[in-house]
Parts: C-alpha cells; structure tokens; sequence
C-alpha cells in the first residue's frame, strides 16, 4: 500500500558552484526512501532568470513505511551533472499532525551541499492526494447522525444496518476485576 503525493517543483535560490551564482543548467530530482529506487525528474531550467525555475509538478507514490523524501539540486555540466545541494525531507511534514490530506502547502527546505554546507534553498509546495481504497470489499457505508460508519452486511436481505460490539478482549478483562 501507498499513498500519492503531489509535489511542485517551485524554485531554488541562492545556489553556488565554486563561489559562483548558478542562475541555469539545473534540474531537480525526488526520491522517496523504500521506493525501490524511483527517481523522478524535472525538466532543464534553462536559465533566463535571477534563480533557477521549474514550476514542475511530480506525482510520486509513498509507501506507509517510508519515512524521508529525497530532494536534489543537479548542476548540468558538458555531458554529465553534479550535485549543487540536497534536502532530506520527514514525509511527516505532509502528513499527519495539523496537515489534511488533499490541502496544499507551501514549503522551502535548506539545500546541503556534499560537504555539509548550506547551499541555497529549494521552494516546493505539496499536496497528499486522497485515497479511495475500501479496506473490506463487503462493507457498506452508512451514517448515523451524520457521521460516516463503515459495517459489515449481516442480515443478508440488503440491510444497511450497521453492527458495533465490544471487543472480547474488553470483556475479559472486566470480568477479571
């Protein structure tokens, strides 16, 4: 199982290459830990501009256990590229906690060069993408006072009614008092 991120490639600012402004030639790449290696890539900015720009969205699907998403500044140079700087980004700050799912926001992470020095800073916004998926293909959507349940069939004749219980657990456990 996966979830589906949303993530524009805005911007980057303040990026050096031996003490000079990279103003083009760059590209971006996002990586997601526990992905199997998949890289996604953003076109060439070819330059024009005070900053590199891309304005690039990319869709890239998380798997739950992941914990980290990649982000890389390359430099292109004559027929290879070179890293200019890299954030190393907690899935955590687009999911969970005060974050809704399917809310878009706008974030800037520091860039860290290969020698652990500050190199710039990457602007992106992010979007988690819902998910439709039904955790029991039998199981009916219901609402009681306007709050969505999800139960399971049991009367057999298209009932909608929904079941709740107690966990057995529980149960034992009171007893045992």
């Amino acid at each position: 199982m996966s979830r589906t991120i949303e993530i524009t490639i805005l911007s980057a600012e303040n990026l050096q290459e031996n003490k000079k402004a990279i103003k083009g030639n760059t590209f971006v790449t996002v990586q997601c830990d526990g992905s199997n290696n998949e890289l996604s890539t953003t076109k060439l900015d070819s330059g024009g501009g005070s900053y590199p720009t891309w304005n690039e969205k990319l869709v890239i699907d998380v798997p739950l256990h992941a914990r980290f998403i990649t982000i890389e500044v390359k430099y292109k140079t004559r027929g290879s590229s070179s890293s200019v700087g890299m954030a190393r980004i907690p899935i955590s700050d687009f999911i969970g906690g005060y974050v809704n799912e399917n809310q878009l926001q706008f974030l800037s992470y520091r860039l860290w060069d290969n020698r652990v020095r500050r190199n710039g800073v990457v602007n992106i916004s992010t979007k988690v993408k819902l998910s439709q998926q039904n955790s029991c293909s039998n199981s009916i959507l219901s609402t009681v006072n306007g709050v969505p349940v999800t139960g399971i069939p049991v009367a057999g004749n298209g009932s909608t009614r929904v079941v709740t219980g107690i966990p057995a657990i529980w149960l034992n456990y009171q007893r045992n008092i």
